[in-house]
């Protein structure tokens, strides 16, 4: 039998596999940072269980991408961004974070209660 506990971790896995995969390539630039974060947040909020997601589009970093660039604009990374995951299931709330880690975007579970 799974847990509440269990159920509320797996799915937000869930969310973050969905945001990740769905918005990865997104064309992004400093001046759309902030209309991508709300898109993200909101399209991720729509699913089942969600309670809370913030997006967090690293302007500064996109800045230094594109410096001596002739693009205006970069793909949407993980590098870019640092994102905060919230799901309750059951009485159960489940947050998980995505933050660098080296060179890889790492996300992990940061809290079960």
């Amino acid at each position: 039998m799974v847990t509440s506990a269990e159920e509320a971790c797996f799915e937000v896995g869930i969310k973050f596999g969905t945001l990740y995969h769905q918005f990865a390539g997104t064309p992004v630039s400093p001046r759309s940072a902030g209309s991508l974060e709300r898109a993200i947040e909101e399209a991720i909020e729509n699913q089942p269980h969600c309670v809370d997601v913030t997006v967090d589009v690293l302007e500064d970093a996109l800045r230094a991408e594109l410096d001596g660039s002739s693009a205006e604009y970069t793909e949407l990374t993980g590098r870019f961004m640092e994102v905060e995951v919230v799901v309750e299931y059951e009485g159960t709330r489940a947050v998980a974070r995505m933050e660098m880690e080296g060179d890889y975007p790492l996300m992990r579970l940061v809290d079960v209660e």
